[in-house]
């Protein structure tokens, strides 16, 4: 069982700067793909960017690809998203998600845990 919690959510303006964490806790950190989704109101959950249980390879949807890096340090079991130059259209909830046997990364169902998200809104 792991249980991630985010912070770090906030109200920015737009090309402003905000950095997410997602603290997990429970079985071995390093052992899992570690990603952040999002979800607008009215839209389905969409993937943002994940990162590989090394640390070395990582992937982003093209929306956000420039613009915010996913990070992890597994001695502190934590997962990062800094989202630089945001956009009006990158508000949402932001969740963190593992996932022990991750194939398709931009899928949901491929992920087994999730925390409760973090609202993230931009203003134009």
């Amino acid at each position: 069982q792991v249980h991630l919690v985010e912070s770090g959510g906030g109200l920015v303006q737009a090309g402003g700067s905000l950095r997410l964490s997602c603290a997990a806790s429970g079985r071995t950190f390093s052992s899992y793909t570690m990603a952040w989704f999002r979800q607008a109101p009215g839209k389905e959950r969409e993937f943002v960017a994940v990162i590989r249980r090394s640390g070395i390879n990582t992937y982003y949807a093209d929306s956000v690809k420039g613009r915010f890096t996913i990070s992890r340090d597994n001695a502190k079991n934590t997962v990062y998203l800094q989202m630089n130059s945001l956009k009006p259209e990158d508000t949402a909830v932001y969740y963190c998600a593992a996932g022990v046997s991750v194939v398709v990364i931009s899928t949901p169902s491929e992920y087994d845990y999730w925390g409760q998200g973090t609202q993230v809104t931009v203003s134009s």
